[in-house]
Formats: C-alpha cells, structure tokens, sequence
C-alpha cells in the first residue's frame, strides 16, 4: 500500500515538475529570441514627439520636405488614449532602417503635471514598439513641450542598456517654462535637473532656439530653451545650444525652419542625397560650443 503511495507522490511530483519547466523553457526561449532579434536589429527609427494642442499630423509639412529627396522613410503614427490605449497609422515599410514614427497624445494640453503623465503615455507606446520592432537604438526629435517629454523620459523610464537614445533634437523646449530669468528656476527645472544622472553619457543633443524677437520666439523665452544646459551640459556626450533668427523662427515655424532641417538631416539621418535649402535671411548664434564628456 505504501508503494503505490509513493509511486503516486512520484508521478504527482513530475507531472508538476514537467508543468513548471515547459512553460519555464518557453518563456526562456521566447526571451532569447527577443533579445537576438534586438542586438540583431538594424533599424534605427527617428521618434518624433509634438507640443501641446497638436496631434499626430503635426509633423507632415516637415515630412514631405524631408522625403523629397531620394531616400524615402516610412511614417509610423500613434496616439496614447488617456486610458492608455495605444491608436496606430500608418506603417513601416519593410526594410526601412530609419522610418519616422510620430508618438501623440490624446491629452495634448499645456503644464507640467500633462508633460509628466505624456512622458508616461510616452513610454507606453514606446515599449509597444520595442516589443514589435526589436529596435536597440533610436534618436528622438521633440517641438515645444516634446522635447520636455523626451527629457523626463529619458529621466524615468528609459533603459539605454537595452534601447538606447542615440541623439535628441528639441526646438523651443521651454525648460524653464516660461520664466524670462534663468535665476527663478521653476519646480519642473529643478525636478530635471535633479534627475539628470539618470540621462545616458553617450546622447548628443542639440537644443534649439527660435528669436523672433531679442528674447522670445514669440511665444518661449530664449532663456527657457538655454534653461536645458542645466539638465545636460557636463552630462552627455554632446551637448550643442543653437540660435537662429531671421524668417522662420517663430514658434510655430521651428519644425519646418530650413536651418532646423539641415540640422535633422546632418546630425540625424542617413539620407544619401542632402540637397540642403539655404535661406540667406536667416543667422544661426551657436550659443555654446559643442561638450564632450570625458
């Protein structure tokens, strides 16, 4: 009688053991070939992040100027529903190395406590689309208040050990909202500030800044965008400040900016043909040298 125990608890105890190791083993491997479709990616994607009150169609007009040339990218367009819902346009074509994808929000207002929950938004759709694509890297190009959900991403939530943000572009990013004095530094200052030990040493970013007027672009102080030193000067790899004036430079107009373009497509994409569009009206301060961390 106690040997049919026994040979009972036995089989009870494999089965169970078989239970635990298949889906074990399945997990495992399914992590491996992640990980190898990751390291093996070669496709590097340029995320673009709008500013407040605007959509996912935001960035078209600069699309098509970038896409008259040769090179063609694909555009990817997401919108994170408040309830985290992630809406897809669009697609990538295959074998596009560097498509655009566009990463928008449902609650595109102003203010700090909205920039905060987009950067969350932000990393939602995010991850969906490291799980789809298997992408290790990726530069990220934010208007307004885009590239301030770019930084408090770059600050709560991204792992570069595992995607790395290789470079950022920000145009008129009011780091210090808009405070005409970099001396009031703003609690949403202070808080990126606070976290800048946490952005990866290997980013190059380059910070722009429209001046429509002496101090503004008409809408963020000068001194606002120059607030971003503060979050990664002595902290990245490169750090490059630019000002341009002349036509264009409003707000509004950055993204489009002829010189802003040459920017992108210099510092960012792999275009083959780069027929740049100069603009005589326009100057470009380099207001602080490019750094390099050593």
């Amino acid at each position: 009688m106690m040997s049919k125990i026994n040979r009972l608890v036995i089989l009870i105890v494999s089965i169970l053991a078989v239970a635990l190791i298949v889906p074990s083993a399945t997990w495992s491997h399914s992590t491996v070939r992640m990980l190898e479709a990751r390291h093996n990616s070669k496709m590097s994607p340029v995320i673009w992040v709008p500013g407040s009150s605007a959509n996912q169609d935001r960035y078209d007009p600069v699309f098509k100027q970038l896409n008259s040339g040769k090179d063609k990218h694909s555009v990817l367009k997401i919108t994170v529903n408040t309830n985290n819902k992630v809406e897809y346009t669009g697609s990538i074509r295959p074998n596009d190395r560097q498509p655009f994808i566009v990463i928008a929000f449902q609650d595109n207002k102003d203010g700090y406590p909205t920039i905060k929950k987009q950067a969350k938004w932000f990393n939602t759709a995010f991850n969906e689309l490291t799980k789809r694509y298997h992408f290790n890297n990726f530069s990220a190009v934010g208007h307004s208040n885009g590239g301030l959900v770019l930084s408090f991403f770059l600050e709560d939530y991204n792992n570069a050990a595992e995607t790395r943000m290789t470079k950022l572009v920000t145009m008129g990013s009011p780091y210090n909202s808009y405070e005409n004095s970099l001396s009031n530094k703003t609690v949403m200052l202070n808080d990126l500030i606070d976290g800048r030990s946490k952005i990866d040493k290997d980013l190059s970013v380059y910070s722009i800044s429209g001046s429509e007027t002496y101090s503004s672009d008409g809408i963020v102080p000068l001194q606002s965008v120059e607030a971003g030193k503060y979050v990664f000067q002595n902290q990245v790899k490169h750090y490059t400040q630019l000002t341009f004036t002349g036509s264009d430079t409003e707000h509004s107009d950055l993204p489009s900016n002829p010189q802003v373009l040459d920017i992108i497509r210099k510092n960012i994409l792999n275009d083959k043909d780069r027929n740049m569009q100069q603009n005589s009206g326009q100057n470009v301060q380099h207001k602080n040298t490019p750094i390099t961390n050593k």
